[in-house]
């Protein structure tokens, strides 16, 4: 196991921190690990998302992935994300409402252009 990432900006610790919460209540109501863990195939999730976090060409200028036009998922493990995420979002708002209504403001946000559309810099 990978240890996890640190990430420097608040706004992306945040978002690890919403991932990690997703993950753990996810794993928790659905595969039922030992408490405090999470099942292997979760665990992989989890760190994979991280990874993809802290290789985000955007850092804390982007929105949700979801809305993102540079997709740096794999397919499967974006389906798998997006799975998670389906099933936990609507219940974080009753466990961790503030994670989860930053996480939607977070979403709010326009999502930035990959580097190739952006306009030049005068």
């Amino acid at each position: 196991m990978n240890p996890p990432p640190t990430f420097t900006h608040p706004r992306l610790r945040r978002e690890a921190k919403t991932i990690q919460v997703m993950t753990a209540l996810y794993c928790r109501d659905l595969h039922h690990p030992p408490a405090g863990t999470l099942c292997a195939d979760c665990q992989e999730l989890q760190e994979y998302a991280l990874q993809r976090l802290q290789r985000c060409p955007f850092q804390e200028d982007k929105s949700t992935c979801a809305k993102c036009r540079v997709h740096c998922y794999q397919p499967a493990l974006r389906e798998r994300v997006r799975v998670m995420m389906r099933y936990a979002g609507p219940r974080m708002l009753r466990r961790h409402p503030i994670l989860a209504v930053l996480h939607l403001l977070d979403g709010l946000r326009p999502a930035p252009e990959p580097a190739a559309r952006r306009a030049p810099k005068t």
